[in-house]
């Protein structure tokens, strides 16, 4: 069972025993921090050694690379990490390794790599709004692919589109920000046509694509949120909101821009009313999934791996949260072993921030029911839909324009 270590409150007084004398302060009965791997699992015993090596009381400032039972060396992603590639040595930490398939044998070989070169950079994109003022209301961050090319045409047409957005019933306008997110064509899976010179033309032309240089696979979608608050840090720290989602998904923007707005209202003031703001997340909130162990699914993920329920996370498709939180994220993220399913690791780092996402019954990551897809009052309520192709968005764009029709 995955081992947990709830936030402490900034006061705390541990439990134990009081001297009759006064002279002595009170003790715990039994040691407050589990020294103890969890067995048998890779992720659970790297994660251990990750959360001991960040507890100021065990370990004060040390840094660097911590060892596995047998020997192996574990870097948990500074500079001083080795280049990365696979290490076939972590094959030898699972043994079952060679009877997994073969993406969870890929990310077994590389999960100790969390830095990728960029081949493909926007730095000018928040260019301006460096300062809170002028900083965009939201910056849309989307999962792509290098061959999707009309699903990325088809969002900057509609739900993604960069600039002076109009909320759906207020009437402000917020300014808007889209980035698209890639790696590295996958070419292991058959023959693919080198679709890189029409990707260099793309990104030319529209200046809003991030490639990094790694093979662009499900396992490695993980990397995409890492990387990404790496560079929003750097060039983007100030965006007040953040919406990461996939680019099959539609939104209503402006609806999201009336929810965002009524939130960050609501969160001025009280110092606990700021704090809401900062750690806010909200999405398709799952709590005690557990994970697949069926070989033949997409999400299998073996027991020799992970052991333990999954966190409490946002799921499927689209989740928005605020830019202070993606800045705490960024920070936890460096002591968060990566995992192969990247909505599953987003909440592993909200755990360790102590932070829970918000439910909300808009985002719809597992769709209408089949008979309202086609009506357009059934998404009157809807922030985002999961999933449609290019020309379904294109539709419901032109049907959903304000004024909305009677219902």
């Amino acid at each position: 069972m995955l081992i947990v270590f709830p936030r402490l409150p900034l006061h705390f007084i541990a439990p134990g025993a009081s001297s009759n004398s006064g002279d002595l302060s009170p003790h715990p009965l039994t040691a407050f921090w589990n020294l103890r791997l969890v067995d048998g699992a890779l992720w659970n015993r790297l994660q251990h050694l990750q959360d001991r090596q960040h507890n100021p009381i065990l370990n004060g400032n040390s840094t660097g690379g911590r060892t596995l039972a047998t020997g192996h060396t574990y870097m948990h992603g500074t500079d001083a990490s080795p280049p990365c590639g696979p290490d076939h040595l972590w094959a030898s930490q699972v043994p079952d390794f060679n009877t997994m398939p073969e993406q969870m044998q890929d990310f077994i070989l590389s999960m100790h790599c969390r830095h990728y070169m960029l081949l493909m950079d926007q730095p000018d994109l928040c260019i301006g709004q460096d300062t809170e003022s002028k900083a965009p209301m939201l910056l849309m961050a989307v999962k792509s692919q290098v061959g999707h090319f009309e699903n990325r045409q088809a969002i900057r047409e509609t739900w993604g589109r960069s600039g002076w957005v109009k909320e759906e019933t207020g009437g402000k306008r917020w300014q808007v920000r889209t980035v698209f997110l890639l790696g590295r064509q996958d070419t292991t899976t058959g023959p693919h046509p080198d679709l890189g010179a029409l990707l260099q033309l793309e990104s030319n032309r529209h200046r809003d694509i991030l490639q990094w240089d790694f093979r662009d696979t499900f396992f490695n979608l993980t990397l995409k949120d890492v990387l990404f608050w790496d560079w929003i840090s750097m060039h983007c720290s100030h965006a007040h909101y953040i919406f990461k989602g996939d680019d099959d998904v539609f939104v209503r923007t402006g609806a999201l821009l009336d929810y965002l707005n009524e939130h960050q209202a609501s969160s001025q003031g009280a110092n606990d009313r700021a704090k809401r703001r900062e750690e806010f997340l909200a999405g398709d909130v799952i709590a005690n999934a557990l994970p697949s162990r069926q070989p033949t699914t997409k999400y299998y993920i073996p027991e020799s791996f992970y052991k333990g329920l999954y966190p409490t996370y946002a799921g499927g498709g689209g989740v928005v949260y605020s830019g202070a939180l993606a800045m705490q994220l960024q920070e936890i993220s460096q002591w968060v072993s990566l995992f192969p399913i990247d909505d599953v690791y987003l909440g592993m780092c909200l755990y360790r921030l102590g932070v829970s996402p918000v439910h909300h019954l808009g985002f719809l990551t597992f769709d209408l029911p089949q008979a309202d897809r086609e009506k357009p009052c059934a998404y009157h309520r809807v922030l985002l839909v999961h999933k449609r192709d290019p020309k379904e968005m294109l539709t419901l764009w032109r049907q959903l324009r304000p004024p909305l029709p009677e219902c």
